[in-house]
Parts: structure tokens; C-alpha cells; sequence
């Protein structure tokens, strides 16, 4: 190497590097983890042309004024860069106020610049950038090119890759900026001047010219890659937030969004603190990495929406983006607030995204409601009917903890959907209506099997404390939730007169053998037969004393009354005109009476079939006659056996 008294040529020079830099690449045992880089590549690319070059193409571009330097000025301008690196000593006379070398200093290699570039030292790079360029484009005008086109191509690709890779550094810069503890400002400043400069050296380029089709003399847009540099910033430290897996934690999903929280504001407030200083104020720092975090988040929140989400989960989201992201803890900061103008900002969720968000939350919430009501009977079965116990009694009335349960059960995800979303609230009180709708009449189905085939000591009494709950609970939730409850009080009334069915079903099965025994000879003689019919009756139906008003208080019309006095007319007389009278008589008065009926009365009469036969063959006319009355029903509610015997 020549010392820095004896210039050495500048062509000996040239190859001199082009054979070292190929050389140390193709010697160096970490060369194959060096291809994986950009700036990399770039040195290979760079060496490899400056290896391919001829001492004549040298000698002729020194001719030019294209490497008018030697190699002792060019380490002497290398190390004054190093030992003044700064943005300040940028604006010396090696550099003017637009980015021009002002010839105090030679032009670098693009080896050397590039090396500039990786370094961070932007502002000495692209002044060299902009002196090779202007002097391609001065030769490409002056002609110089037209006999060699491939010279020119070659150069224009150097000045590109280095643009490219100034480009790449911007992009390091601010994805590094949040990363790092402390705030580099003077990088960050050199940063902004580069871009500055850029722009006012290409600020005249109104239209493509021929040679920016070669990417010279175009500008190169850099302001726009720092722009897609802070929202690749902000979609990397929102991807970066620590998740858990959701087999170590239920609460995985709120447990990051607590943390999205924590580092999304601490980074914003950064900015607002020590990044919005570093630059001018037409970048509006704040306001353009607001919406870089805001459009992050949104993309992030969606991704989290494709996985399948428990209620729980879809809970924390939906609170989370009503109530948590645009509060003072996040985007509402009171030091944000001058920056932070959240009206400006687009949905963070997508109107359908939003819209299904919802649904599948309501989804889920009827999900939780019956698997909660299924519980709630399991708990009966398992709790109650298996070991017998007595039900709860209130006072005069028997009682059950369901009504209790099921209205703080639904208080509470009413409370909680309404913290969320007034719409959710009224949904949350609508869906509970809709699943017990279901499940009465599946509890009711599940305790009338379960007593089916049981002694039925416990069946009346619990019968009756889940009517009285069943109707406390329609009425908390009319006066606690103002729900409506017009199609819930249907089925309830629905399942009270199935409850009643079941209650004299098991009150026939207890009596049935007692009652085959009257109209015997032993009924006859003896009356503890009724006596006892009488006592199992009443014995079994004092618990009904124990249903709350007004269902306890049974029927108070008249008309019931007078069928006792036909059926016994009907069976103590013997003559057989005035028994036709009295069935006629019957028919008229209760419609529903069938000829089964009739048939089953004179059977205990004791009369035979074909005396049967002859009184009942007119009932078929006379109960096309007899007017229907929907409130006054008896016979239709009584099964008549096929087989009836008497004596």
C-alpha cells in the first residue's frame, strides 16, 4: 500500500480493493452466515464488480473524474468520518447544506460507502451517494455511455443498492428505536436530515425522466419508507407482547391483554417524551405511530378472533375494546391527549368482526346459561332425590333455593354484559328467558321420571316447592329485572297443570286398589273401605296446602258439583226411561262427557250389554246437540278404563 507522501494509482488502487474485498469473502470461515445478509450481499456485489474491472476502463474513468482520489486521501477521509460522526460535523465544508460534496473531500468508493451506511453514518453516505450520482448523470448527458451501456447500467445499480440500502437502514433505525432503553437523538436527527435532504434534491423531478427508469435522478421516497417503517415498528412490538399458553392458564387471554396494555402506553408515552423532539413537525411523530398501533392492534385482535374463544375469553375482548382501550389507562392518557385524537381514528374492529364478535359472545352466554341449568338439576337429582331429603319450608309454604340461584346467576351476567354494552345487557335477560322456557319443562320431565318408578313419599312436597319456585322466579324477574315474561308465565302455567296431572295420576295409583273394593259385597257391609279411600286421599294431598297463593286454592265454580248428583241418580235408579233422562240431562250440561263415560257409569249400575246398548245410542246425537264450553271441562280429563267390572 502506498503511504499517504506517494499517491498510488488510482486504477493499481481500484483493483487493489476489488481483489482484497474478494478475497476476504471468499476466504472468510463465517462467509456462508454473511450471504444471509442484506448489506451482505451488497459487498459482495459491489467487490465482485470492482474485481471485474480493467486497468484500461480504470485508467479511463480516472480520465473522467471518476476516482479522483488515492488510497492514503481516502483513509485520511475515512478516519476524519470516524472521529466525527455526528450530525453537527455533517455541515462542514466537506458537505454542503443540500447534501453536496463541496470537492474538499474525494469521493468514496462505494465499498467505503456502504461501510459508511452500516455504521449509521447517513449523512456522510449519502453525500457520496449524491456526487455518484450527479456524475452519472452528467456523463449519461454528456453521452459518455453510448458506447457502452453496461458501464452505465453497472453504475446506476451502485447508486441504487446504496439508496436501497440507506432505505434498509432508516428501517433499522426506527424498528430499533423502541427497542432500545435509551433514545438515540442524534442518530435520529442525521436520520431525518438525510431524509430532508433527499427530498430537496429531487424536490424539482416533476415527471420520469429516461434516466430514472435506471433508478438515477429519481427521489427516492424515503419519508414513505420511514412511514411503513413505523407501522412495521408498531406491528412487531405489538407481535412481541408475551402470550400464554391456554392449557397453563384459563385466564390466558386477559393476562396478554393486560400486558398489550401495559406495553402499548409505555411506548406511546415514550414517543410523546423523547421521540416527538427528534423531528419536525409535519411528521407528526405521535399521530402517525398512534395510527400504526392502532391498525397493529386491530390486525392482532383479529387474528385472535380466528381461534375458538370460550365465553371468558370473548368476555375480556369485548371489555377490553369498550372499556379498557380507549380509557386514560391507554389512548384516553391525560399526556396523550393532546396528541391522541381518537375521533380520527377508524373502528378497531371491522363493523362485520365487531358485529360477529358480539354474536358469538351471546352465543356462548346461552351456552353457559343451560350448561348452568343443567347443573342445577344434576344438583337436584344428586343432592335431593337421591337422599331424600325434605324441601325447604318458608313459613306456611314449601320452598326451594332455585329461584334464588338462578336470579343471582343471571343478575350477575346481566350486570357484567351491561358494563360492556346496553344491547348486551337487554340480550343477556332475553337469552336467560329463552333458556328457561327449556329447561322447566325439562326439569319437570326429569322429576316426574325420576318419581316414576320411586316410592312417593317426597313426590307431592317437592312437586309442590318447585311450582312455588318456579313462580317466584317469574315474578323476580319481572319486579328485580323488568323483564317480560309473557311467553316464560305460558310455559309455566303450561307446566303447573302438567305438574297437576301428575298429582292425581300418583293419587289414582294410590287409591286404584282401594277403590275396586266399593260396590262390592264387602263395601256394602262395611264402610271403612270409603273411610279408608278418604284417609289416603287426604293424607296425600296435605302437602298441597303448602303452594303458594293463588294456585293453592283450587276451584270455586258451582258446576262441578252437579255431576256428583247425575252420576248417582244415574246409578240408583231402576227405571230405565228416567235413567235415559238423567244421561241426557248429564250430556247437556257437560259437554265433554263421553260415551265411555256413560258406558263405564251404567256398568256399575250393573246393567248388561244390551240394556247398555239401547240407553247409550242416542249419547252420539245428543253431544252433536250440546253446545262446546272451553271453560267448562271434566269428563275430558278423566280416563275411562277398557275393562270395568262390577260385583
Amino acid at each position: 500500500m502506498a503511504s499517504p507522501a506517494e499517491p498510488a494509482s488510482p486504477v493499481q488502487s481500484t483493483e487493489d480493493e476489488g481483489t482484497d474485498s474478494v478475497s476476504e469473502l471468499n476466504s472468510s470461515p463465517v462467509n456462508n452466515l454473511e450471504a444471509k445478509s442484506p448489506e451482505s450481499a451488497l459487498k459482495r456485489m459491489l467487490s465482485f464488480r470492482r474485481s471485474k474491472r480493467s486497468p484500461a476502463k480504470d485508467k479511463a474513468s480516472e480520465d473522467s473524474g471518476t476516482l479522483r482520489r488515492n488510497k492514503g486521501f481516502i483513509l485520511k477521509g475515512f478516519k476524519q468520518n470516524e472521529e466525527g460522526s455526528s450530525a453537527k460535523n455533517m455541515t462542514d465544508t466537506s458537505v454542503d447544506k443540500s447534501g453536496e460534496n463541496t470537492g474538499a473531500e474525494p469521493i468514496l468508493s462505494v465499498m467505503e460507502i456502504n461501510e459508511l451506511i452500516q455504521k449509521k453514518q447517513l449523512l456522510e453516505a449519502f453525500a457520496s451517494i449524491r456526487c455518484l450520482e450527479k456524475e452519472v448523470i452528467t456523463e449519461k448527458e454528456a453521452k459518455k455511455y453510448e458506447d457502452n451501456p453496461t458501464e452505465y447500467a453497472r453504475k446506476a445499480k451502485d447508486v441504487d443498492l446504496l439508496c436501497n440500502s440507506v432505505a434498509n437502514s432508516i428501517r433499522s433505525i426506527v424498528e430499533e428505536t423502541l427497542d432500545q432503553c435509551d433514545i438515540d437523538e442524534s442518530l435520529l436527527t442525521s436520520m431525518v436530515t438525510v431524509i430532508s435532504k433527499e427530498e430537496k434534491v429531487h424536490a424539482d423531478v416533476q415527471s420520469p425522466s429516461s434516466s430514472e427508469s435506471d433508478g438515477v435522478g429519481r427521489p427516492r421516497k424515503w419519508r414513505d419508507v420511514w412511514k411503513e417503517a413505523v407501522r412495521g415498528s408498531a406491528e412487531k412490538r405489538v407481535r412481541n407482547v408475551p402470550i400464554s399458553l391456554k392449557e397453563d392458564n384459563d385466564s390466558w387471554l386477559a393476562i396478554h391483554l393486560g400486558f398489550l396494555r401495559k406495553c402499548v402506553i409505555e411506548d406511546l408515552l415514550k414517543i410523546k417524551q423523547s421521540l416527538q423532539k427528534c423531528y419536525p413537525d409535519d411528521y407528526k411523530v405521535c399521530g402517525r405511530y398512534v395510527e400504526s398501533f392502532h391498525g397493529a392492534i386491530s390486525s392482532h385482535l383479529q387474528n385472535l378472533l380466528q381461534r375458538p374463544l370460550e365465553f371468558n375469553e370473548l368476555y375480556a375482548l369485548l371489555d377490553w375494546v369498550v372499556n379498557t382501550y380507549y380509557s386514560k389507562t391507554l389512548l384516553g392518557h391525560p399526556d396523550l391527549q393532546a396528541e391522541v385524537k381518537t375521533e380520527n381514528l377508524p373502528q378497531l374492529l371491522p363493523s362485520e368482526t365487531w358485529d360477529k364478535l358480539k354474536k358469538d359472545y351471546k352465543d356462548s352466554l346461552a351456552e353457559k346459561i343451560k350448561h348452568y341449568l343443567d347443573n342445577i338439576l344434576k344438583l337436584e337429582t344428586r343432592k335431593k332425590w337421591k337422599e331424600e331429603k325434605q324441601p325447604e319450608t318458608s313459613q306456611t309454604e314449601y320452598d326451594s333455593s332455585l329461584s334464588l340461584d338462578i336470579q343471582t346467576f343471571i343478575g350477575q351476567h346481566k350486570n357484567e354484559s351491561g358494563k360492556i354494552l346496553g344491547s348486551l345487557e337487554t340480550a343477556t335477560l332475553e337469552i336467560s328467558i329463552r333458556e328457561l322456557r327449556e329447561f322447566i319443562p325439562r326439569f319437570r320431565k326429569a322429576f316426574v321420571e325420576w318419581y316414576k318408578e320411586r316410592e312417593d313419599l317426597l313426590f307431592v312436597p317437592y312437586l309442590v316447592a318447585y311450582v312455588n319456585s318456579f313462580r317466584d322466579l317469574m315474578r323476580g324477574l319481572q319486579t328485580t329485572f323488568n323483564a317480560d315474561t309473557t311467553e316464560l308465565e305460558n310455559v309455566l302455567t303450561d307446566v303447573t297443570m302438567s305438574f297437576r296431572k301428575d298429582v292425581l295420576d300418583k293419587l289414582k295409583q294410590k287409591t286404584q286398589p282401594l277403590f275396586k273394593k266399593i260396590l262390592t259385597n264387602a263395601w256394602m257391609l262395611n264402610s271403612e273401605i270409603l273411610d279408608s279411600v278418604m284417609s289416603a286421599t287426604v293424607q296425600f294431598c296435605q302437602h298441597l296446602k303448602h303452594l303458594e297463593q293463588p294456585v293453592n286454592k283450587g276451584s270455586d265454580v258451582d258446576w262441578l258439583n252437579s255431576a256428583i248428583h247425575y252420576i248417582a241418580n244415574i246409578i240408583s235408579e231402576k227405571n230405565r226411561c228416567k235413567i235415559k233422562e238423567y244421561i241426557e240431562e248429564i250430556c247437556q250440561a257437560y259437554p265433554d262427557v263421553r260415551k265411555e263415560h256413560i258406558e263405564a257409569v251404567l256398568t256399575c249400575r250393573g246393567l248388561d250389554r244390551n240394556k247398555k246398548k239401547s240407553i247409550i245410542q242416542k249419547i252420539d246425537k245428543l253431544q252433536e246437540n250440546a253446545e262446546s264450553a272451553a271453560d267448562r271441562t271434566l269428563f275430558a280429563d278423566i280416563d275411562t278404563p277398557t275393562l270395568v267390572t262390577c260385583f
